[in-house]
C-alpha cells in the first residue's frame, strides 16, 4: 500500500491567534489549493501553501510511452495553455534528435501559442475580476474566449487538450478558413480589451483592492524563483521569448510590460498589456506567414501524409512502425525553456537511445511563483489573500503533475 503523507498539523505561535484553512474546496483558491492561514483577527500572520491534492503522475507516466504518445499528456498539465507545453515537449525532443523545423510549421506554432496566451489570461482576468467582486468581465472575458476556444477546434478537433503540435512541426494542414477566422477575432479583439480596462482600470473601487496590495520587490521575486508577470510586474525585464527565442520568435516584434510596485494592479496591467501584445504578434504572423510543408523531412521520425501511403509503400510501411514501435532518439538530455502564460515552463528529457523516455521533469512556473504568497500576505488581510492568489494566476495541475 502506497505512503500516504498525513495532513499537517499547524500549531498556534501566539495565544490570541487561530488557525484558519482556506480550501481546497474555497471557490477562491483557483484550484484544489489548501492555504493554512494563522490569523490575528482578519490580519495574517502566517501562510502557509499546502499543495498535492491534484497529483497525478504525468512525469511518470511519460516514461511509459513513446515519445509521440507523450504529447496529449503535456496538454493537461496546464489545462489553460495546452498548446503552449505541447510546444516546449516538441522543442526538447527536437533538439534531441537534432530536427529542422519548416519555417511554416514554426510561424503556426508562434501564431496558435499567442492565441493560447490571450485565452488563459481571459481565464485569469476573468477570474481575478470576479474573486475580487467584478462579475461582468468574467462574462465579457469568456465571450472571447469561447472565440478562441472555437478556433482551437477548427483547427484540431478538440476546443481545450489539442495535441495539436507533433514532434517535427504540427500534426494537419489548418483547415480552409481558418485564417479568415483568425483574422476576424484579431480585428474586433482591441475593442474587446478596451471594454475590460473601462470596466476596471479606473474603477474606485478595483484600485482600492489591487494598489499597493501584495507587493513583493524585484529582488525577492528573482530570489524565489518567480517568472512571467509575476517577476515583470515587479519591474524585472525578462521575456524568454525575446531574450532566449524558440520557434521563429526572433522574426517578431513586440514589447514586454513592465511594472513599477511588484502589487496586484501592476501584475493586473502587465497581464492586460500582455494580450495587446500578443495580439500584435498573432497579426504579424497572419501577415508574414510562409508558405512550405508543415513536417520536417525526417521519414522515420514523423508520420507520412496519408495521401502517400495510399501509393507508396515505403510510406505505409513507417507509419505502420512509427505508431506500433515508437522511434529511437539518440541517447542524452536537454532542457527546453519557454514562455507560457505564467512564466518560465521548461521541459528535461533524457533519452537512453530507445523509444521512450528515461525521464520528462517538468519545471512548473506555477510551483515557483506560489512560493511568493507568504511574503505577499503576511502582515495583511485574509480579503487580501484571495486577490494575491488570483495576481499570480496559479494552475494546480502544473504545480501538483
Amino acid at each position: 500500500m502506497a505512503h500516504l503523507t498525513p495532513t499537517p498539523v499547524i500549531e498556534p505561535l501566539q495565544d490570541r491567534t487561530m488557525i484558519l484553512n482556506m480550501g481546497p474546496q474555497h471557490p477562491s483558491t483557483h484550484g484544489v489549493l489548501r492555504v493554512i492561514l494563522e490569523i490575528d483577527g482578519e490580519n495574517v500572520v502566517r501562510i502557509m501553501p499546502d499543495i498535492g491534492y491534484l497529483h497525478t503522475g504525468i512525469e511518470k507516466t511519460c516514461e511509459a510511452k513513446f515519445y509521440q504518445q507523450v504529447v496529449p499528456l503535456t496538454d493537461r498539465i496546464d489545462y489553460l495553455c495546452p498548446l503552449t507545453n505541447n510546444l516546449c515537449y516538441a522543442l526538447a525532443v527536437e533538439k534531441l534528435l537534432g530536427m529542422e523545423i519548416p519555417p511554416k510549421a514554426q510561424w503556426l506554432r508562434v501564431l496558435l501559442n499567442e492565441l493560447t496566451r490571450i485565452n488563459s489570461h481571459l481565464v485569469w482576468l476573468g477570474t481575478h475580476a470576479l474573486d475580487i467582486g467584478a462579475m461582468t468581465v468574467f462574462l465579457y472575458c469568456f465571450r472571447e474566449r469561447e472565440d478562441i476556444l472555437r478556433i482551437f477546434e477548427m483547427v484540431s478537433g478538440q476546443r481545450m487538450m489539442t495535441s495539436y503540435f507533433r514532434i517535427g512541426g504540427i500534426a494537419l494542414e489548418p483547415p480552409l478558413g481558418f485564417f479568415e477566422k483568425v483574422r476576424d477575432f484579431a480585428d474586433r479583439f482591441p475593442s474587446r480589451v478596451d471594454e475590460y480596462e473601462n470596466l476596471l482600470t479606473g474603477n474606485p473601487i478595483w484600485l482600492m483592492r489591487t494598489k499597493g496590495i501584495a507587493r513583493i520587490t524585484a529582488e525577492d521575486a528573482i530570489a524565489l524563483g518567480a517568472t512571467g508577470p509575476t517577476l515583470r510586474g515587479s519591474g524585472v525585464d525578462l521575456d524568454l521569448r525575446r531574450d532566449m527565442p524558440y520557434s521563429g520568435y526572433e522574426n517578431f516584434k513586440f514589447k514586454v510590460p513592465l511594472g513599477k510596485e511588484g502589487d496586484v494592479f501592476d501584475r493586473y496591467m502587465c497581464r492586460v498589456a500582455e494580450l495587446r501584445e500578443s495580439l500584435a504578434i498573432v497579426k504579424q504572423a497572419l501577415e508574414g506567414m510562409p508558405e512550405g510543408p508543415i513536417k520536417a523531412n525526417m521519414p522515420k521520425v514523423v508520420l507520412p501524409d496519408r495521401e502517400k501511403m495510399k501509393t507508396e509503400m515505403e510510406a505505409l510501411i513507417y507509419h505502420f512502425k512509427i505508431i506500433t514501435e515508437g522511434f529511437s532518439v539518440p541517447a542524452g538530455e536537454v532542457y527546453q525553456a519557454v514562455e507560457s502564460p505564467r512564466g518560465e515552463m521548461g521541459y528535461y528529457v533524457v533519452s537512453d537511445g530507445t523509444a521512450k523516455p528515461y525521464r520528462v521533469h517538468m519545471r512548473a512556473a506555477c510551483l515557483a511563483n506560489l512560493q511568493t504568497l507568504p511574503l505577499m500576505c503576511e502582515g495583511r488581510l485574509i480579503a487580501d489573500v484571495v486577490a494575491a492568489i488570483g495576481s499570480i494566476d496559479i494552475v494546480l495541475g502544473e504545480i501538483d503533475r
